[in-house]
């Protein structure tokens, strides 16, 4: 009887310790399934109507890189280059934000914010898409300049409805 209970008390104690590791990985890296009715834009594709899982990229150096996997995790879509954004009030739930886009086209990712948290990541586009959607959202859009394959290595700047360019600090201090 006594071994029974012991056993049940490691197994139970396992579990807890896995539980919580799983729910620590989630904070660290931002694991979040979105569900998007339509098709949505994101920097560089649209992806179809779905599910997906959005993830910060395990790297302690940088931690504005998001991946985005199928809703299995078994592919990987793409690799998204994103600026820190902020709100000044947290929610408690996932936050997904949209540039404005005509009727017609799909809706084109800003922003992405992990329950809880007032920091979030805003997406990066290619200057040329930056530009156009700029232009028809009324909103400024982060670019960045060709990096060459390599996302950390990349010169990212903000492109204003007017077509005025923006450094990324300038931007973030007049919206906030």
């Amino acid at each position: 009887m006594m071994k029974s209970i012991s056993l049940a008390m490691l197994l139970c104690g396992s579990f807890l310790y896995f539980g919580t590791q799983t729910a620590k990985a989630d904070e660290w890296d931002k694991r979040t399934i979105v569900t998007f009715s339509g098709p949505v834009e994101i920097p560089g594709q649209v992806l179809p109507a779905g599910k997906y899982v959005f993830k910060l990229m395990d790297s302690p150096s940088d931690r504005h890189i998001v991946q985005v996997y199928n809703d299995k995790e078994t592919h990987l879509i793409t690799t998204l280059l994103a600026v820190s954004d902020e709100r000044l009030q947290p929610r408690g739930k996932t936050v997904i934000m949209f540039n404005e886009q005509p009727s017609g086209s799909p809706e084109a990712l800003r922003a992405w914010f992990y329950p809880g948290d007032n920091i979030g990541q805003e997406f990066v586009y290619p200057e040329s898409r930056a530009r156009d959607l700029a232009r028809t959202s009324h909103q400024h859009v982060m670019y960045m300049r060709d990096h060459n394959g390599d996302l950390r290595k990349t010169e990212i700047r903000a492109v204003e409805p007017s077509g005025q360019e923006e450094n990324v600090e300038q931007v973030h201090k007049h919206n906030h």
